[in-house]
């Protein structure tokens, strides 16, 4: 379910010290290269007539355009084993004699990867199954939850709506007897797909718990960037308060707490704790941000911040959301799927949606129930 993603290297900038040669001629004997034969080691004329051509001056020359002089280890001695190497085709001389003058940026693979064009990302979900043991909770789910916009879940506890969202960034594989069937795309991509790690997911896709889980005798300031650390990205001082300072916008807590950056994120009052938590998911840069019912814990004044928070970070990331609170749904979200379950059957969705339409016109009578208060 979570092989590891094979790692691709990128290529070395060629080396020509003689060093290196000999070792990159030990590499093609290794190889199973036709060794060369004493007739044609002197003798650039036959080298060629073989599809080869000599080491010493026109590989040399017909690749990177600089002559003999110029090129390191030209008196190096030659051995049967460095003599000569295939030619190279006529186009990929070309291609080596441009690049060969064109000025190299060095490439820090650890500093964080710029946002895809287009970064709002879609979330689908197909035919999703999930059991516990042999007790199954979901049944085929499939739903699509639109890029940069709110997708509420709703319905009555144990329905199975908690465990859907921990679908989504791949946590209910973390529980010892949890299974799932079904597939996960991002755009298209399966986050359960062969080699895709467990970490790619969590950095698209971020999470927001239903009680503030702040690290407590972390600082505000090492709290916001805790998810750098986790995902293995490597960025420089300046870079972090840039990004400390971003997040902590983003979720509307800056203002109230850029003189105390230092002091315990668990000195915070429950909002601006689950606002921390909030700025803390930003800070991968997630393309999709799931909230487990992120405001049934904290006060009016705090639940209406939290909320002002989702409406500007749409315009960023697609957000999906679990409330029990009917009036919230209608508030904060533009669609709405409307989960049930039973005793004899488990949970699946019964009617999803315009929010809108949902909650003014539903067509199922076990959603206008619901929406209405004559259950759950």
């Amino acid at each position: 379910m979570n092989p590891t993603a094979p790692s691709s290297n990128s290529p070395a900038a060629p080396d020509d010290t003689p060093a290196a040669s000999a070792a990159a001629a030990d590499e093609l004997a290794a190889s199973g290269a036709p060794a060369p034969s004493d007739a044609s080691a002197g003798d650039s004329t036959a080298d060629t007539a073989q599809g080869q051509l000599p080491l010493d001056r026109s590989w040399w020359q017909n690749v990177t355009g600089r002559s003999e002089a110029g090129r390191p280890g030209a008196a190096m001695p030659q051995t049967e084993a460095t003599r000569v190497l295939p030619a190279a085709p006529a186009a990929m001389a070309a291609t080596a004699a441009t690049v060969a003058d064109r000025p190299f940026a060095p490439v820090d693979p650890r500093a964080p990867q710029p946002r895809p064009a287009g970064g709002l990302a879609m979330l689908e979900a197909r035919e999703v199954s999930a059991w516990f043991g042999d007790h199954k909770v979901l049944d085929r789910v499939s739903l699509t939850m639109e890029a940069g916009k709110v997708t509420a879940l709703i319905g009555p506890s144990g329905c199975g709506k908690s465990t859907f969202l921990r679908i989504l960034n791949r946590m209910h594989e973390l529980v010892p007897s949890a299974s799932l069937a079904g597939e996960v795309l991002i755009d298209g991509d399966d986050i359960y797909g062969d080699h895709k790690k467990l970490t790619d997911a969590r950095r698209s896709i971020g999470m927001v718990f239903q009680k503030p889980n702040p690290f407590p005798a972390m600082s505000i300031y090492d709290n916001a960037v805790a998810g750098l650390k986790l995902t293995g990205t490597h960025v420089s001082r300046d870079e972090k308060d840039d990004i400390v300072e971003r997040c902590l916008t983003r979720a509307g807590l800056w203002k109230e707490v850029k003189d105390r950056l230092r002091q315990p994120g668990g000195g915070l009052s429950g909002g601006q704790q689950q606002r921390l938590c909030i700025a803390r998911s930003l800070a991968v840069q997630p393309r999709i941000l799931l909230m487990d019912e992120p405001c049934s814990a904290l006060d009016p004044t705090s639940t209406r911040v939290i909320e002002e928070t989702m409406s500007e970070l749409q315009k960023e990331v697609t957000i999906v959301i679990v409330t029990h609170n009917m009036q919230q749904a209608q508030r904060v979200s533009q669609q709405c799927a409307f989960f049930l379950a039973s005793q004899s059957t488990p949970g699946a969705i019964v009617e999803h949606g315009d929010t809108d339409a949902m909650f003014n016109d539903p067509q199922d009578v076990r959603t206008r129930d619901y929406v209405n208060g004559v259950f759950g």
